[in-house]
């Protein structure tokens, strides 16, 4: 049995990724998608005082309480940088981060800072609607196929902008997970199609491109279940 905790990115929720962990519980795995403080479910705690290190924390205390190990940890886009920050804490219990089509950040990097300054100011001009809070772009931004698109649309929420702003600063440990695994979601246009191109022969890494939009594990859950299942043979 393998363990798996589905981390999801920005303005979604755990609900992303139920038919994904259903299919893996049919299978005997154990399998975890917490909601990030301030969004999903939770987005009725959301605060201006929620930053990157309350997702890191998030998804840490997950990990401690169920004393899970051996874990492949799963960041969606912005979840990226939550995984990479909670293997620079628990480096030692996770086997594998694997990036669906995530940020996948150097050390001082920020999400604002990776996706540039025109869509930086974009998204700062749409919090500027809600004060705190970032607007989510909506499905059709992140080219969900049409059939989910209502779908997406009613569950995603606003995010806490604070997350996008602070930097994640590396202890150390993250290198102590040597499995990598990059998934490229080829029609959604973003820096991961350059991200892609610079993991893909990097040792210790899986590249992985995929003729998807965005959501994956919306568009698609078998053939992300199928992709995290072969994480098992490596």
């Amino acid at each position: 049995m393998a363990t798996f905790v589905l981390v999801h990115g920005g303005f979604h929720g755990g609900w992303c990724y139920a038919p994904v962990a259903a299919s893996l519980r049919s299978k005997g795995h154990e399998v975890h998608t917490p909601t990030l403080s301030g969004l999903g479910d939770r987005a009725h705690l959301a605060a201006q005082a929620i930053n990157l290190s309350t997702h890191i924390q998030d998804v840490v205390a997950v990990i401690k309480s169920y004393d899970l190990s051996d874990v492949i940890l799963c960041g969606h886009s912005y979840g990226g940088l939550v995984i990479t920050g909670v293997a620079g804490q628990l480096g030692e219990r996770i086997r594998t981060l694997f990036y669906l089509d995530a940020a996948v950040p150097s050390d001082g990097d920020s999400l604002f800072g990776m996706i540039g300054p025109e869509r930086t100011l974009n998204m700062l001009d749409a919090a500027g609607e809600t004060g705190t809070m970032s607007v989510s772009p909506g499905a059709q931004f992140f080219a969900v196929d049409p059939e989910n698109i209502e779908f997406v649309q009613e569950k995603c929420t606003t995010h806490p902008i604070g997350c996008f702003i602070q930097k994640l600063r590396f202890t150390g440990k993250e290198a102590m997970v040597t499995r990598r695994t990059f998934v490229c979601c080829e029609r959604y246009p973003s820096i991961n199609h350059a991200t892609y191109a610079r993991v893909k022969d990097l040792p210790g890494w899986r590249a992985i491109s995929v003729d998807r939009g965005h959501d994956l594990m919306v568009d698609d859950p078998d053939l992300l279940s199928a992709l995290l299942l072969q994480e098992l043979e490596r």
